[in-house]
């Protein structure tokens, strides 16, 4: 029990994951508000308001600041870190949960072609009406991939990156330093 001692006597790992279980605490809390629904995902998962990379790594940045000085190349890490994290939210990790969210449509919304074109001409057209159902895969894609959608929530808004921000900021300013 020693190594649990020493890894809660750390501040700054506890404000950073102070800050981190707070934000996943309010985004499953606002998702339920939105859809009167508890997501458990939503308590681990990636995106949402606000964004608990952008809290833990600002919260981390700020109670840098705090214990080590604004001028310390501590500090000056840190925020440098906060800020590739805080862009790649926004940036690739939101543009591929975009990406996602086309692949699934394209997987569960497509009309159902066949799976292998062998060269001949089709026998019979079907039916109009026998387009696949929402969240029923068609057959272009591997059966690897059937019922299988993308996690489409990856990134983030600006804005939930600032209200991330915002919170670490917030929670390190008030935990105190030890």
């Amino acid at each position: 029990m020693e190594w649990l001692k020493i890894l809660t006597s750390n501040y700054l790992l506890n404000v950073a994951f102070v800050a981190w279980w707070a934000a996943q605490v309010l985004k499953t809390l606002f998702s339920f508000l939105l859809t009167n629904r508890f997501n458990i995902e939503r308590l681990f998962g990636a995106g949402g308001m606000p964004s608990s990379h952008s809290a833990l790594v600002c919260s981390l940045a700020v109670g840098m600041a705090r214990k080590m000085g604004f001028s310390s190349p501590e500090f000056a890490i840190t925020v440098v870190l906060a800020a590739i994290v805080m862009y790649d939210a926004m940036g690739v990790r939101r543009a591929a949960g975009e990406q996602a969210k086309v692949i699934n449509k394209m997987l569960f919304t497509l009309p159902n072609l066949s799976e292998e074109d062998d060269g001949e001409e089709p026998q019979d057209e079907k039916p109009i009406g026998n387009e696949p159902k929402e969240n029923e895969p068609n057959s272009i894609f591997p059966n690897q991939f059937a019922n299988k959608a993308l996690k489409e929530f990856l990134g983030h808004t600006p804005l939930e990156v600032l209200g991330g921000a915002l919170l670490g900021i917030l929670i390190a300013m008030l935990m105190p330093i030890r």
